[in-house]
């Protein structure tokens, strides 16, 4: 089973009993696809940013559930059956993956070299060149 996220808008004209009985419906449609219902919540009325079917404004919706994949297409035509909803977003959420952990830069140890010493090594190397 795959983890997702439904969000959608209901007309702003929906009563409360209205908005639960959508609530409702949807939540029995996963529950016939086979899904495992998660946390639901109504984020309230807010201005839209252009008019979708005609509606400046809509009620927001969260649902989180758990469902097979194969099972999304049958949801989907349920949820646009649905009258009431100005539009849905069906988002497919991805488990978080553990940051490695931070590793402490090594510290590298420097030996002293002698001046002298590197100059023996640059006449060693350029007479090898020769």
């Amino acid at each position: 089973m795959r983890h997702y996220k439904l969000i959608y808008l209901i007309q702003p004209g929906c009563q409360e009993k209205d908005l639960r009985e959508i609530q409702e419906s949807l939540n029995l449609a996963i529950q016939e696809e086979g899904g495992i219902l998660g946390n639901s919540e109504i984020e309230g009325r807010k201005r839209l940013s252009y008019k979708i079917k005609g509606q400046d404004e809509a009620i927001f919706v969260n649902l989180d559930f758990y469902l097979k994949p194969e099972k999304i297409g049958g949801l989907e035509n349920k949820i646009k059956s649905k009258e009431g909803i100005l539009r849905y977003s069906l988002i497919i959420k991805r488990e978080q993956k553990r940051k490695a952990p931070i590793r402490k830069p090594r510290k590298i140890k420097k030996e002293k070299v002698e001046l002298s010493e590197i100059e023996e090594k640059l006449k060693e190397i350029l007479n090898e060149s020769r």
